[in-house]
């Protein structure tokens, strides 16, 4: 993990604050995302986890994700100054090893187009076409960990 960035995780009563000013400036305001396809009700069930780094500002919130019960992993956003700093890959790594944790065999996303070789490098295999999600293309991708 790099060691600039830190991952706290929590419940959605934790963490939605400083989760949902990252999802809200990287998918509605950077990606058009709508507001009723972003808030879709399930962050009350779901694991979340916060990247904290290192600033000139001291420590901030600046990337986030979320697990859901069934082992999807979603609302993987990082605010583009620490794009590159390693969060979206220490983000996926405490992701996946939190899903282990709870028994899961293997971990599923829907992963955009371009982001498809960040998760390859991480283990995932795409499968199936490409779709359209809001608007973005998007592909299934799974990781299992029997493999």
């Amino acid at each position: 993990m790099n060691d600039t960035v830190r991952i706290e995780s929590g419940s959605w009563e934790q963490l939605g604050g400083p989760a949902s000013h990252i999802r809200q400036v990287v998918f509605v305001e950077e990606q058009h995302v709508p507001l009723d396809e972003e808030w879709d009700g399930l962050d009350p069930q779901c694991l979340h986890l916060l990247a904290w780094v290192e600033t000139s500002e001291g420590e901030k919130a600046l990337g986030t994700a979320r697990l859901l019960p069934d082992g999807h992993i979603g609302r993987v956003a990082v605010l583009q100054e620490a794009r590159g700093l390693g969060a979206g890959a220490s983000l996926m790594r405490a992701a996946i090893e939190a899903a282990r944790q709870r028994g899961h065999d293997h971990v599923a996303l829907a992963a955009q187009t371009h982001a498809l070789p960040f998760y390859e490098r991480l283990g995932f295999e795409a499968e199936g076409d490409t779709f359209l999600d809001a608007g973005i293309p998007h592909r299934n991708m799974t990781l299992n960990f029997s493999k």
